[in-house]
């Protein structure tokens, strides 16, 4: 095929497809110029006066074409689908590759989950590279469905679709040298892989231990001095803009010409609906634009940095030798992909799916279905005793992320000293229940910013280690949620006055479903709905937000299935405070 491809960059055969007169973004260069594009066997192999000398031709007159875009770090199962499903949907927006962290699922099943989502991603033209998970389960204080060591991980690199070591939460075993963690560190650069890493929150000195170790991303940056920082040090900021991280308007002011090389987008964590309805990081793109980025550095961070950062050196790009992954647009400033093409084959026309795969090739695996193994939960296990005191540690929600602020404020309690959750006050009963090895514990806490004015949500999506979460403004429809999680098997549910309004069933791990697409929307659409009458007011994704809220490795305070945490201290603290 090499051979076959040289004779078609020199004209001796004729290309697959040529686009004549079309509008080149030259990612290299940061310019446009108008020639023709040859395409032999799936890779560009000539731009150029290639007018006659294709089996196809195409007349690009008036059009621009893009490398495909590439998505720095997501996690697929924050769209509650399968990698099928995923694929379906994020084609038609032109992002032709995703590097993915299957860390969600990976917490709940350990390496059956991984080699889950790494088959079900074979069957679709979508490619989905995968980073192995680091942190399982995210830092030792807290316990999910699985632990995986570097041994278990390791033989995973054998898998074509691996690229590297997925983000490194775990600080603590990072800068203490954790045995485990080194060696998980070591077996990546042994094998010349890309580490990510996750610097929440971090100060020079943790930036510098974690460039060190040969961490070369990080995606939790949030102002323009992060970005900086990370620049001097080689580490690749990945500019967030998901479903509840939107950092992008905060740090794309600062990125220039000079800056940009380091610099590529990610979403993290996105919902069906919205990946339906406005894509990946095509709408990174299309913001970053919108905000005065010139569109060629924010197309060249979508694509070729990317694809340069994870070491996909035949990808990215509009040249000779690349791999035909790119879309056809008729205006650059708003982005509006029109046409994708895969492998230099047609796959989205006229922003339409040519070909969707369906999720019934793969056969639900029964050792991932049935996760939730909880004892029965009382209404005496719900009570927040505050011992006689009336302030407490709030979790406080910082709208548009997943950092939260430790608030010291007064709660409301009853005649017994138990806190009562207060609507005036926007303070709710936050509950995390251990949901794997059924061993009882309950983490509790106090959320300020969902807005709930009745009722209770409940989820088993909740970062990283999966337990049941639930908040709600009593305890009768706190238990009634539980009751219908554990009845589904995992998934999402609101309730109010003891009556389930919404639900959606996530039967693989609790965390996503082999339903179709337009099913798992038209679910979602009532959650939120419902939603709306229990939480009028509420000004944010209040599903996404609740799942993050057991994330202890992100600050300031947060609340797992062993308690509430701290994250300066990095360490548990009391929900009441002595006065």
């Amino acid at each position: 095929m090499l051979v076959d491809r040289i004779k078609a960059a020199t004209k001796e055969v004729k290309a697959d497809l040529v686009i004549n007169n079309v509008n080149i973004v030259d990612v290299f260069n940061l310019d446009t110029y108008i020639s023709d594009v040859a395409i032999k066997d799936g890779y560009f192999v000539g731009i150029g006066d290639y007018k006659g000398k294709g089996e196809i031709e195409i007349d690009g007159t008036g059009k621009t074409i893009i490398p495909g875009f590439v998505d720095g770090h997501l996690h697929i199962e924050s769209s509650m689908v399968t990698p099928i499903q995923y694929s379906n949907a994020i084609l038609p927006f032109g992002v032709t590759t995703i590097i993915a962290d299957p860390h969600e699922i990976a917490n709940v099943s350990g390496v059956d989950g991984i080699k889950y989502m790494m088959d079900m991603a074979k069957h679709v033209p979508l490619d989905v590279n995968i980073m192995l998970p680091s942190c399982v389960p995210a830092t030792s204080l807290e316990r999910g469905g699985a632990i995986l060591t570097a041994k278990d991980i390791k033989p995973l690199y054998e898998e074509e679709s691996v690229l590297g070591l997925a983000e490194v939460m775990d600080f603590p075993a990072v800068v203490s040298c954790n045995e485990d963690m080194i060696e998980k560190l070591q077996d990546a650069k042994n094998k010349n892989r890309i580490i990510d890493g996750h610097c929440a929150g971090f100060d020079i000195n943790k930036l510098n231990a974690y460039a060190t170790a040969g961490i070369k991303t990080d995606h939790e940056s949030t102002t323009a001095e992060d970005l900086i920082e990370r620049n001097r040090r080689g580490i690749h900021t990945l500019v967030r803009y998901g479903s509840v991280c939107k950092d992008l308007p905060n740090i794309i002011p600062s990125v220039n010409e000079r800056n940009h090389r380091l610099l590529c987008f990610a979403t993290d964590d996105k919902h069906l609906d919205e990946l339906v309805t406005i894509g990946g990081v095509n709408h990174n793109v299309k913001l970053a634009v919108k905000s005065g980025l010139n569109p060629i550095i924010a197309i060249s961070m979508a694509t070729y940095n990317t694809c340069q950062c994870y070491k996909l050196h035949e990808k990215g790009a509009i040249a000779p030798g690349y791999i035909a992954d790119f879309s056809i647009m008729d205006n650059i400033q708003d982005i509006n992909i029109i046409d994708v093409y895969k492998n230099g084959k047609l796959v989205v026309k006229d922003k339409k799916l040519i070909d969707e795969v369906s999720t019934d090739i793969c056969e639900k695996p029964k050792k991932l279905i049935a996760s939730i193994n909880i004892p029965e939960i009382k209404k005496e296990d719900l009570i927040i005793d505050m011992k006689g005191h009336q302030k407490a540690n709030v979790i406080e929600v910082i709208n548009n992320g997943v950092v939260t602020k430790k608030s010291i404020e007064k709660v409301t309690t009853n005649t017994q000293g138990h806190f009562q959750p207060d609507i005036e006050k926007d303070q709710q009963k936050i509950l995390v229940i251990e949901r794997h090895r059924k061993t009882g514990n309950i983490g509790k806490g106090i959320l300020k910013g969902l807005k709930l004015e009745s009722g209770a949500i409940a989820t088993t999506i909740s970062h990283d280690s999966h337990n049941l979460i639930v908040v709600g403004t009593n305890d009768k429809d706190i238990l009634k949620a539980i009751e219908a999680i554990e009845e589904m098997q995992g998934g999402i549910v609101v309730v109010n006055g003891n009556e389930v309004l919404a639900k959606l069933n996530l039967e693989i791990c609790g965390l996503i479903t082999t339903r179709d697409s337009e099913t798992v929307i038209k679910d979602l659409g009532k959650l939120n709905k419902m939603i709306k009458t229990i939480a009028p007011k509420v000004d944010i994704n209040p599903l996404l937000t609740l799942s993050f809220m057991s994330l202890v490795v992100i600050p300031e305070i947060k609340v797992c299935e062993k308690g509430l945490f701290d994250f300066s201290t990095f360490d548990f603290i009391d929900i009441y405070v002595e006065e």
